[in-house]
């Protein structure tokens, strides 16, 4: 039985929250793990017609018999952690079975601090972070002053831990930004309250994952944000602080490459980003906020408008080589049934020149400027579509075409939000 990761293709909010489900519902799945990011992230399920938004939890939370697990490339807020999980709880959903890895980083309190008194401080060069702790935490983490969810068992270990990480936030705080000392006793005091709730769901999850595999056990590994916001291959230094490519996901989870079997790239039929940097497909005309009202298109996570643009085959071409792509899936095609003509960047314009591959420098994608091809819409509403075959032929020729220019096969298509609003392409 395979590993299986599902990643995001663009700069993330693309569906992988759907495609999870789809893979955890129609398969039996035994393990769906989160492998790398923090409560940054936002997946969105809907189940029998009700809505349910992931951050921190994989969205196999919500599928019965899977083991959720939590790995060692995560970071950790456990206040964000079981805030969630008792949303969960007070809707009736079962969440007994959930691992976290002893050698995840945790996200404290003056992480979120130092997150946005530094987006603040950096004024009209903010990157666009949440504000909840995530670069901070990851920042500590190569630093060597981080503290793991395992140091929540031994007081004094975790008192030395968060004392050496204040000594230089403290001195940052109050002589940079003219903040107040955050004080020790009071980060290990709210770290030590969450330590016994956490005690029975932590363990070696790479072990537990290695021997799953070697049981012949299935193990999805699920992505959070997305190819473009991976610390080395995203349009640095607009990205995340971990590495949500496939790759990120071997030494996120323990586990070797050689143990993935299928790569699965999720992409939207068109294009969003949220927070700053370059978007050569951005609009800023009618078309952006048709799409934007259209797709609903605001951030799960932070409830931030996203920035919408056309689908860029350039992009999906670039994932599908840095990720070493088996399939992509590709959501929300029902958005574009209002368009009679649908434009989509096959390649871009650099200084006068036709480039059809993700340009080298940041300076060359920051000045690059979309080609368009165009293809006949549909002009319908496809939702009710259950079959490949039942999509308007312009629909399909629409989703044959991006698959020809994207670097890999589409498996599947989503027209809605719903579990049974998916489409097979290649069985």
């Amino acid at each position: 039985m395979p590993a299986i990761v599902v990643l995001g293709a663009q700069w993330g909010d693309e569906g992988k929250g759907k495609a999870t489900d789809l893979l955890a519902t129609t398969d039996p799945i035994d393990f769906v793990v989160r492998t790398s990011g923090g409560h940054n992230a936002g997946h969105t399920i809907v189940v029998n017609g009700e809505k349910y938004a992931t951050h921190l939890l994989p969205s196999g939370i919500l599928t019965p018999g899977a083991t959720s697990v939590i790995a060692g490339g995560v970071v950790v807020s456990p206040e964000a952690l079981f805030h969630e999980l008792d949303g969960l709880i007070a809707r009736g959903v079962e969440v007994a079975d959930l691992k976290v890895s002893a050698n995840a980083h945790v996200i404290a309190s003056y992480h979120a601090t130092i997150d946005k008194v530094t987006e603040r401080f950096l004024g009209k060069n903010q990157i666009g972070t949440t504000g909840r702790g995530i670069g901070p935490a990851y920042a500590d983490k190569v630093n060597r002053v981080g503290v793991r969810i395992a140091d929540l068992f031994d007081e004094g270990i975790l008192r030395q831990k968060v004392e050496a990480a204040l000594d230089v936030r403290n001195h940052l705080l109050t002589k940079v930004y003219n903040r107040r000392a955050i004080e020790v006793d009071a980060v290990v005091e709210e770290l030590l309250s969450y330590a016994e709730r956490l005690r029975p769901m932590v363990c070696d999850t790479s072990l537990l994952l290695n021997q799953a595999l070697d049981a012949g056990r299935t193990v999805l590994f699920e992505g959070a944000q997305a190819t473009m916001l991976d610390v080395d291959h995203g349009t640095y230094p607009f990205v995340t602080s971990s590495n949500p490519v496939a790759g990120g996901v071997c030494v996120g989870a323990g586990i070797g490459p050689t143990r993935i079997d299928r790569v699965v790239g999720v992409i939207k039929a068109y294009t969003t980003r949220v927070g700053a940097g370059p978007f050569p497909t951005e609009l800023f005309d009618d078309d952006g906020a048709r799409l934007q009202q259209l797709g609903g298109e605001i951030g799960v996570s932070t409830g931030r408008t996203r920035r919408c643009g056309w689908y860029d085959a350039v992009v999906a071409r670039y994932a599908s080589r840095v990720n070493g792509l088996t399939e992509l899936f590709l959501t929300k095609l029902d958005i574009l049934g209002a368009w009679e003509r649908i434009p989509v960047c096959v390649a871009y314009e650099v200084d006068g020149q036709r480039v059809e591959e993700m340009p080298m420098t940041q300076t060359e994608f920051h000045h690059a400027t979309p080609v368009y091809e165009y293809f006949d819409g549909w002009m319908s509403d496809i939702s009710g579509c259950r079959t490949f075959d039942e999509l308007p032929a312009n629909a399909q020729a629409y989703v044959r075409a991006l698959e020809e220019m994207s670097g890999a096969p589409i498996w599947g298509v989503g027209v809605g939000p719903g579990r049974e609003q998916t489409l097979v392409v290649h069985p």
